[in-house]
């Protein structure tokens, strides 16, 4: 074993310990550690299945046995899956919050929370519908921090107060900028995000009209002292995108207690947002106002660029596992097993993203596939 591999890898393997393995321990033939070095290490080698994490483990078991002892050397697929389907998924996101943690002690300026849903985990036979995964993304650092399943009978208004909770703990959140679309404008979701230390920024659009219209006739009307407005253009892939940003903190209105039943107010809001978009592509043009709210004070250009980084998770996140890792191919559809490869793929996602390389995430992943020694520099990391 090199001298320098357990200390590097000792935080991952540590918070993999913490997994609660529910079998008898005298007939154990791969602890759980090992199954989830295993699977996250195949993940990270461009494997998208458990044949494939198989065969990359056969291939590479001296490479693994560095880091744990694989005495019985690498379990079958069929034992993966099984394995992967007890895991308690609650657990196991836990594991992978407090291991986030460490890849960035501080906790991050900017916060981008959005849902997306794991398209080939739906099993038609038995009634199941696809697992929908609400996931917290640091947006400048592009790291994941945590997710929360949507449980059957719930919806994202529901599981993202969970999510805040959970990564509240230990002031994770305390200082960040929260930024959620328009299904979490609501009270409940901005006093959650102001309970968990951060401040919010919630998109409102047409399913609250009665804000959104109140909002926009402000804008419409408000004398140039009570605003201040920045604009950018982006240029890229023959697209032209200019944006306006004005913003105002004249938001008495909006304040205070209820009057009437239905009437929005928002605890804490300290700032409105309109932004206009325009948009040139080749013979096209469109255009598009948005409209937000905010618990804290700041520039136009400071909003504006909170606004254009929530769709890093987007770009970053949901685009580079559906194109990157295969991940609504996914067959994983019984048990726990759909929640927990989603872990598992954000667990791979943040190492190879932690290495210092200028290479795409797929060339990394496929690099880190057929040559150990890459391996072991993203995994130590």
């Amino acid at each position: 074993m090199f001298e320098d591999d357990r200390p590097r890898l000792r935080v991952l393997l540590d918070h993999f310990s913490l997994v609660e393995d529910e079998r008898e321990q005298w007939r154990v033939a791969h602890p759980l550690p090992e199954v989830l070095l295993l699977v996250v290490c195949g993940t990270i080698g461009a494997c998208d299945d458990f044949d494939e994490v198989v065969e990359w483990g056969e291939d590479n078991l001296a490479f693994l046995r560095r880091f744990l002892p694989y005495h019985h050397g690498i379990p079958g697929s069929r034992w993966l899956r099984i394995l992967l389907n007890r895991i308690d998924p609650d657990l196991f996101s836990n594991c992978f919050i407090s291991w986030a943690a460490t890849l960035r002690p501080d906790a991050p300026a900017l916060v981008a929370i959005d849902g997306k849903t794991s398209r080939g985990s739906h099993d038609r036979a038995n009634g199941r519908a696809a697992l929908h995964l609400v996931s917290a993304f640091a947006t400048r650092e592009r790291l994941v921090l945590g997710q929360e399943a949507v449980a059957t009978t719930s919806c994202e208004q529901d599981t993202i107060p969970l999510l805040l909770e959970r990564l509240a703990e230990k002031d994770r959140l305390k200082g960040a900028l929260v930024t959620i679309d328009a299904i979490a404008c609501n009270a409940k979701t901005a006093q959650a995000v102001l309970d968990a230390g951060a401040d919010y920024l919630l998109a409102a659009k047409a399913n609250q009209p009665g804000l959104m219209g109140e909002i926009e006739r402000f804008f419409a009307d408000a004398p140039a002292n009570l605003t201040s407005t920045v604009t950018e253009v982006d240029k890229g892939h023959g697209r032209v995108e200019e944006r306006r940003v004005t913003v105002s903190t004249q938001i008495d209105w909006l304040s205070g207690d209820r009057r009437f039943p239905g009437e929005y107010r928002f605890p804490s809001i300290a700032t409105i947002v309109k932004v206009q978009a325009q948009v040139y592509e080749k013979s096209r043009q469109s255009s598009q106002v948005r409209f937000y709210i905010s618990s804290r004070s700041m520039t136009a250009l400071q909003f504006a660029e909170a606004i254009r980084g929530h769709w890093a998770i987007e770009n970053s996140l949901h685009w580079v596992l559906d194109v990157t890792f295969n991940e609504d191919a996914a067959r994983s559809r019984t048990g726990h097993g759909p929640a927990n490869m989603a872990v598992v793929r954000h667990f791979a996602i943040n190492m190879v993203r932690s290495h210092n390389d200028k290479r795409s995430i797929k060339l990394r992943r496929n690099k880190a596939g057929r040559n150990p020694q890459y391996m072991a520099e993203i995994i130590r990391a």
